[in-house]
């Protein structure tokens, strides 16, 4: 009589959802209804500026790995101010399933309502296989401030594959809707002169303030790698590429004196 095989499966996937609700106290403040995390997303108040109510989500383990998907949804109601963090930067890590993993931020901003998703940067790591899809919908009074930050491996390693999309809807029509892919199976030339020109940090802020419908903001080069376009719409996206993740944000930052709030 023979014993049964052993098998070694590999395992189960992690879902988790980080939920975050903002609303204005009357007082002028804001406060916090629905703060909720599960497994890797632990969420923490802390204090914003001046109206803000502050979170910062805060990593508390190893995600996203191959097969996870991970949501961070965020809605300001009326009038709310709200700044949200991350701790440290996301590491994209290789899992044993060979699913891809998932992370999902939605925003939802309501009138007079105010965000800034200001994370720490995502680190695409050698073998891992990432798919990141971040979604805002803004009312016609909201603003929003949002920063991303991509980096191509750690130190010395080469990138897993990062494929990332951001969607942003003002008053229910589009305002801005692009992708990017980059790493082993991304599109050909990815990090060619048309793309990342061989560097290792890429990112992006958008600024969406209705303050731009009476000034625009003129489009302007702010460095070799680094430009700024006003969208059909009272925004500005800013796009930067650097050599670490250090000189992207000392850009980025740059940038978000001259066009946040």
């Amino acid at each position: 009589m023979t014993g049964s095989p052993h098998l070694t499966l590999p395992p189960a996937a992690l879902r988790a959802t980080a939920r975050i609700r903002a609303a204005a106290d009357g007082r002028g403040g804001t406060a916090l209804p629905l703060l909720a995390g599960e497994g890797p997303l632990a969420l923490r108040r802390t204090r914003g500026e001046g109206p803000e109510a502050g979170v910062v989500l805060v990593g508390a383990m190893s995600a996203p790995l191959g097969g996870d998907h991970l949501t961070v949804e965020a809605e300001a109601g009326p009038g709310a101010r709200l700044v949200m963090r991350s701790a440290a930067a996301t590491l994209a890590l290789p899992g044993r399933s060979g699913e891809p993993a998932r992370y999902d931020v939605r925003l939802t901003l309501a009138e007079e309502s105010a965000v800034r998703w200001l994370p720490e940067p995502l680190v695409s790591v050698r073998g891992s296989d990432l798919r990141v899809a971040t979604r805002a919908e803004l009312a016609p009074t909201a603003r929003l401030t949002l920063r991303e930050e991509q980096v191509l491996g750690r130190s010395a390693e080469a990138p897993g594959l990062l494929r990332s999309r951001l969607t942003v809807t003002r008053g229910g029509r589009p305002l801005l809707d692009q992708e990017l892919s980059c790493g082993p199976g991304a599109p050909g030339g990815w990090d060619g002169p048309a793309g990342t020109a061989g560097h290792r940090a890429l990112g992006q802020l958008l600024v969406v303030d209705p303050r731009f419908d009476r000034d625009p903001p003129p489009a302007a080069v702010l460095g070799e790698f680094a430009a700024a376009t006003p969208l059909a719409g009272p925004a500005v996206l800013v796009t930067a590429l650097a050599p670490d993740a250090l000189r992207l944000r000392e850009l980025l930052d740059e940038a978000l004196r001259t066009y946040g709030w």
